[in-house]
């Protein structure tokens, strides 16, 4: 089975299920899901019976949906136009970087694998997003994150950006000012109680922690 081939709704839960845990997250549970979705708990649920149905997911009482290997396949291939959307926006038409998720989750249902192929060829396969998410390549085939820690709980070091989380813009908006992108290099001093104080690029600045919450570094 391909994305094409089920809902928009399902599309969209397949793929919310498999990026909660991509970057150590828990599994959704029904109630999340609701939540992500605005809708009410007796719906998710309804949209999971009928995932569970066509083989996409495991259902086991009181606990979150599990991805069978069709159901991990659909949302791998979701994530991948949303990604290259997302890139293709920044690169190509100029979007900021915290313009574009939700552009990406409108056009992300409409794009064709084909569009998308020959989207990635025209970006000449870049490997990773805007935001340092990686892109899966064509056979569902994506890089692991097993190094990453979060900018709020590193300890003094020096560190380079990999992610930003692409969940608020007016985060993203600031990071950008303060040159806070994947790539840039960070020297983390003593941590403090409400900011984390850093110096990027020869310049000190502190990050509120709860920014600093939505930053993925390794060790360098």
């Amino acid at each position: 089975m391909r994305a094409g081939e089920v809902s928009e709704v399902s599309q969209d839960y397949l793929k919310a299920i498999w990026s909660a845990q991509e970057w150590g997250g828990t599994p959704m549970t029904a109630t999340e899901l609701a939540n992500r979705f605005g809708t009410t708990k007796a719906n998710a649920t309804e949209v999971l019976k009928r995932l569970d149905d066509l083989g996409l997911i495991v259902r086991v009482p009181y606990r979150p949906p599990v991805l069978t290997a069709e159901g991990q396949a659909i949302a791998l291939s979701m994530v991948r136009r949303h990604r290259l959307l997302e890139t293709f926006l920044v690169e190509s038409l100029g979007y900021g970087w915290d313009e574009v998720h939700d552009e990406a989750e409108i056009l992300e249902h409409a794009a064709s694998d084909r569009l998308v192929d020959r989207i990635d060829a025209f970006l000449g396969r870049p490997r990773s997003d805007p935001h340092g998410d990686p892109i899966p390549d064509p056979d569902g085939q994506i890089q692991s994150h097993d190094s990453s820690l979060l900018l709020a709980e590193a300890a003094p070091g020096s560190y380079e950006v990999i992610r930003v989380s692409d969940a608020d813009p007016t985060v993203l908006a600031h990071l950008a000012e303060v040159g806070v992108r994947p790539g840039a290099h960070v020297e983390v001093a003593d941590a403090g109680i409400a900011a984390v104080p850093v110096e990027v690029d020869g310049r000190s600045i502190e990050i509120d922690r709860t920014v600093a919450s939505a930053v993925y570094l390794t060790a360098t």
